[in-house]
């Protein structure tokens, strides 16, 4: 027989279509289209007079970073929706590891507060060396780095179970499922072995920890938003 796919469902799949694109779009802007701009490796003095000279533009790149973290909770409340009829305690576990890297990535979006306000030039900031000031500000933006990866394991896990419910599911194509698993389980194992081996990066490219995953999931995005889901075949 074929289990018919609800209303809600639909809806959700049309949610999580825009949920996966429109936030990477947003940090993308954020990370490669103002930090890769302001930020230069290396020399602390020229970082600093970036972010003060642009601090607007600074400023724009927290909007986009916060309405990732807000993307990331649509998405995984639409996933549920879509993906709870299948297994419910996967989807669950699924939805809680998402949050996870939400939360993370607040605390993330928090760091460049910090960073402003290191360079503020405010009067209690005056007993501390311009210097030192500078070198603060970078630890608190090598501290995503760490945090950052920190939060990768739990999305990657997220993905992982989400491509094996698609899987089962037939809801999206079976091939683009397989990948997800794959991708997403590639990068979880990845993470895990740079957080024993720092040095893992220059045997296996940082890009390519999580650029298959970021594939499949916005081949699974356009999918959602042009064809829907499908159903899947089911016994009584």
């Amino acid at each position: 027989m074929t289990i018919a796919i609800t209303d809600s469902q639909r809806k959700a799949a049309r949610v999580a279509g825009l949920a996966y694109l429109l936030p990477v779009i947003a940090v993308m802007i954020a990370n490669l289209g103002i930090h890769a701009r302001l930020i230069v490796a290396g020399n602390l003095a020229q970082t600093a007079r970036n972010i003060v000279v642009h601090e607007r533009l600074f400023r724009v790149s927290i909007a986009c970073e916060l309405f990732y973290s807000v993307g990331v909770v649509v998405l995984l409340a639409a996933l549920f929706v879509i993906l709870e009829p299948v297994n419910r305690n996967l989807a669950l576990l699924a939805a809680f590891a998402r949050f996870v890297y939400a939360a993370t990535w607040v605390l993330m979006t928090l760091e460049l507060f910090e960073v402003l306000r290191l360079l503020s030039g405010a009067e209690y900031l005056r007993a501390f060396e311009v210097d030192r000031l500078q070198a603060l500000a970078k630890l608190s933006l090598r501290a995503r780095f760490d945090e950052y990866y920190a939060g990768l394991l739990f999305y990657a896990i997220a993905s992982t179970v989400c491509a094996f419910l698609w899987l089962q599911s037939h809801y999206i194509p079976k091939a683009l499922a397989a990948w997800g698993v794959i991708s997403s389980a590639w990068c979880a194992a990845c993470t895990l072995v740079l957080f024993v081996f720092p040095t893992f990066p220059s045997v296996v490219n940082l890009w390519w920890f999580d650029t298959p995953m970021a594939i499949f999931e916005i081949a699974t995005s356009f999918w959602l938003l042009f064809k829907g889901l499908t159903p899947r075949a089911g016994v009584e």
